[in-house]
């Protein structure tokens, strides 16, 4: 009889498609075998009464990412991927950087050295897409996506990032010369900037007014663009951190018209709402994000979306600021107006326990389609199917273990991730990750980090087609 290296016994095993009773047998970090009662492992871990499903793939997050004006990341390539790995995450792609006047190889190259040597899962790169120079549509795009950066992000709102729709179009050329993805923030940066000087000529610049400077009209009006310039151009692109009503709509206007046309979600835009960012004193500021929440009638109309296939991917869009620490949320050591307060929330290791527990507990998703979004489809999405984002022969072993009766409430103490706050603080949710394995190692247990920083390998992502998940 075949001995393995570890066998995962007696647990449910879900995958996007399929539930059932069976035994995991790994070797050398690969599932080489599912079947009921396995020979023995060199390890055995018994899975009785839990489920075992893929590791988690968080395809939007931010680690240690190069910022202007003296912020800084708190979180990285160490410190996130250990949190997101005690979220029952196994693989992470951040985001390569490129500031205008930068070379965009030159930014790869620097974020290959801030990630070589820490991270403890696997990871790959996303690039950001900001000074389309002709070397950079013309030599440095096209060869880095050869070589699996196979996926980029452009912005339609910050200043320091926004490309106008002449620049749009030619990335998106690229994107559909080569094969890429590309995914796109759309907000209005225009009306943005008129609602945010009308709000500070009279004086309203507390946390909360971040929302009424960002409503849901510049979010479905860009939306709207990036859906036709990509039609223009023929080429499919994600909408990233859809955050209500009208986005969707636009986006449901797109599908309904044969349009390549994907989306994702984040939990803020789930459990959070612009009632949030009005917390006492400065504290709504930990709320503040982009696209900012927005009301409990718009968080169905994003759970409905998720529930029937509008969106591909749900990831956390981690954004590590400190709250009060003079390189976050606190520039300079002082509160400030909302124009300045660093956009994003963290969430890496809270993703998927949000999801599972307001989702697959209250029976709004079901077990197959919760794999789907955090897993299979991210996965297939960025090019890492099949070695990634399911339990199948043949896959890498990445697999969470998750006792879907245990109650936690959420504290920021117990999390991992180098934050000082987390804006789900005493959030009860049940079901939760118990044990994480990566390439077939135990890396989380419940009790403690076993991996070593460095152990995470970098992966050079495929093109995304054929398998790229199917528009429902």
């Amino acid at each position: 009889m075949q001995d393995f290296d570890v066998v995962i016994r007696n647990g449910t095993v879900a995958t996007a498609s399929d539930t059932m009773q069976c035994d995991v047998g790994i070797t050398g970090g690969k599932i080489v075998a599912l079947g009921r009662n396995l020979a023995r492992g060199k390890t055995d871990i018994d899975a009785s009464g839990k489920l075992v499903l893929p590791g988690g793939i968080d395809s939007h997050c931010h680690l240690d990412q190069p910022m202007p004006d003296g912020l800084e990341m708190a979180d990285d390539f160490r410190s996130g991927t250990i949190s997101a790995a005690c979220g029952g995450t196994t693989t992470v792609i951040p985001f390569a950087a490129q500031a205008k006047g930068q070379s965009l190889r030159a930014a790869v190259e620097d974020y290959r050295r801030r990630a070589d040597g820490k991270a403890v899962i696997d990871y790959a790169f996303h690039m950001i897409v900001s000074d389309p120079t002709e070397k950079v549509l013309t030599e440095e795009l096209p060869q880095l996506i050869r070589e699996g950066y196979t996926s980029f992000k452009i912005y339609m709102t910050y200043d320091d990032l926004k490309l106008n729709d002449r620049q749009i179009l030619d990335v998106l050329a690229v994107a559909r010369r080569e094969g890429a993805m590309v995914m796109v923030h759309a907000e209005n940066a225009d009306c943005i900037a008129w609602l945010t000087e009308q709000l500070e000529a009279a004086g309203l610049t507390a946390p909360k007014y971040h929302a009424a400077s960002r409503p849901m009209l510049v979010e479905r009006e860009a939306t709207h663009r990036a859906i036709a310039l990509s039609e223009l151009v023929d080429v499919p692109i994600l909408i990233v951190h859809v955050s209500g009503k009208e986005a969707i709509e636009q986006i449901r206007w797109a599908h309904g018209h044969g349009l390549r046309i994907y989306a994702e979600t984040c939990p803020q835009y789930l459990v959070l709402t612009e009632q949030d960012m009005d917390a006492e004193g400065y504290h709504g500021a930990k709320c503040v994000c982009s696209p900012p929440p927005r009301d409990k009638e718009n968080q169905q109309y994003v759970w409905d979306g998720l529930s029937d296939g509008l969106f591909a991917v749900f990831s956390s869009d981690h954004a590590p600021f400190r709250y009060a620490d003079p390189k976050g949320k606190m520039p300079g050591g002082k509160e400030v107006a909302f124009r300045y307060i660093p956009n994003g929330t963290p969430g890496l290791e809270t993703r998927l326990p949000l999801l599972f527990s307001e989702g697959v507990g209250r029976g709004r998703i079901d077990l197959n389609r919760f794999v789907a979004l955090t897993a299979t489809d991210p996965a297939k999405m960025y090019g890492l199917y099949p070695r990634k984002g399911t339990i199948a022969i043949g896959a890498d072993a990445d697999i969470a273990i998750w006792d879907q009766h245990k109650e936690v409430v959420i504290e920021n103490r117990m999390l991992h991730h180098n934050v000082d706050y987390t804006p789900y603080e005493g959030m009860r949710v049940i079901g939760w990750p118990v044990t994480t394995l990566s390439r077939g190692e135990i890396v989380w247990d419940a009790q403690e980090m076993t991996a070593t920083p460095g152990r995470g390998q970098f992966l050079a992502c495929g093109l995304p087609d054929p398998a790229r998940p199917k528009i429902r």
